[in-house]
């Protein structure tokens, strides 16, 4: 869990830092197409934002062997991150 909460870290600084440098890429598709891309995107940016913090504190729960409530919550985390993680490449090939 550990190695995955630091490696999502680094794909973070990684991401941020090339976007600063090299900027964005316009979609270009038309149509149903621009319809679903963008719905995509959209759920992704909204989820990635909700995705750190529940992350940290899931890790945070974890690591002060508060089962329960990791569990209860880890739930939820696990199946938002795999969701951000499946449409990060989805937006990726679509561009």
């Amino acid at each position: 869990m550990l190695a995955a909460l630091a490696t999502s870290g680094l794909f973070l600084v990684s991401y941020v830092v090339y976007h600063a440098n090299a900027g964005s890429r316009p979609f270009l598709g038309e149509g149903a197409v621009r319809v679903v891309y963008f719905g995509i995107l959209t759920t992704h940016v909204l989820l990635t934002a909700a995705i750190l913090p529940l992350a940290l504190i899931t890790a945070a729960r974890d690591l002060h062997a508060q089962v329960d409530r990791h569990v209860q919550l880890a739930r939820w985390t696990l199946q938002i991150w795999l969701y951000v993680s499946v449409t990060d490449v989805v937006i990726y090939l679509m561009l």
